[in-house]
């Protein structure tokens, strides 16, 4: 099975294209052919072994959770998906396995794909969807009338959380680059704020920030907060309170109970789907590097035929 790999922790350029074993299949299992994969920063810190403490890996190691594919065969115990149904998910982070033309996982993992829904548009769904939810609602507990503001708006989470949060009733503050500010403003935020031109921190009055950033950024955003407010970072999982304010760190495990309503919303058109750039396997290199730039807009993309 031809796939992108790892045999030794690193960037971008320890990542090896070519034959890797696939696992067996259990009883439970689906086997898929993938067709599209998404490239996550997940993948990134995977791969330099930044997250061994919490997504633990044994190399060789095939990169890449969101998938979507059809399905080839399926285990004896499986009968909600058949061979020949179209699929999209996650895969568990330590298992990985998306960057490959085959994958096996788990059938509760996998969600059919509706008609209207393009298998680039499937792959790209699964992490930027649900943590965007996850952050807003679940850590964040965003509600309507509330101030929010989401910095790297126009990135795969960012571009997600802007829709959710607009649909919400929420104000949405958001950040971007000049390039990037009308799509922004079209996915539903109410005021968007460039990044290299304007200091967002003149901003007041946030009940949450969304930070998939880190560093000066999230520095800053403690001081836009009204009091009781929080923060909902990607990044800092050390996170802690400060001066009255709250943080918490959004750990993204499983996108299967999101999934549902992503499909809810993109058939009722209200949800877009941005895609970046789509690479073909051999260029996985590329497109983990064009993930590690940070200024990808909406989603990158491995498509695995060519």
């Amino acid at each position: 099975m031809k796939a992108a790999f790892i045999t030794t922790f690193g960037a971008s350029d320890v990542v090896a294209i070519g034959e890797r074993p696939l696992r067996a299949a259990q009883a439970t299992d689906v086997t898929v052919r993938v067709d599209a994969a998404s490239v996550n920063p997940l993948d990134l810190k995977i791969m330099a072994g930044y997250m061994q403490q919490v997504f633990p890996v044994d190399l060789p190691y095939v990169p890449g959770t969101d998938f979507s594919g059809v399905i080839e065969a399926v285990g004896a115990q499986v009968t909600h998906v058949k061979p020949g149904d179209r699929v999209f998910g996650r895969t568990a982070p330590s298992a990985g396995g998306a960057f490959a033309r085959r994958l096996v996982l788990s059938a509760d993992d996998v969600c059919l794909i509706p008609a209207q829904m393009s298998a680039e548009q499937a792959a790209a769904l699964p992490t930027a969807f649900g943590t965007a939810q996850q952050a807003l609602f679940d850590v964040g507990q965003l509600k309507r009338g509330q101030r929010v503001l989401i910095h790297a708006a126009a990135g795969g989470v960012g571009s997600m959380a802007v829709q959710l949060a607009h649909q919400a009733g929420a104000h949405v503050v958001a950040t971007a680059s000049s390039k990037n500010v009308d799509l922004v403003r079209s996915l539903g935020a109410d005021e968007v704020i460039d990044y290299r031109t304007q200091d967002f921190a003149s901003t007041r009055d946030i009940d949450l920030v969304l930070d998939p950033v880190g560093g000066d950024t999230l520095t800053k955003s403690w001081t836009v907060l009204r009091a009781g407010g929080r923060i909902a970072t990607l990044v800092e999982f050390g996170i802690k309170p400060t001066n009255g304010h709250l943080g918490e760190s959004v750990f993204f495990a499983s996108a299967t109970p999101f999934l549902p309503q992503a499909i809810q919303l993109f058939q009722q058109g209200q949800l877009q789907i941005i895609t970046d750039a789509i690479f073909p396997l051999d260029e996985a290199r590329s497109a983990l590097e064009k993930v590690a730039t940070g200024h990808a807009r909406g989603k990158v993309l491995i498509r695995m035929s060519n």
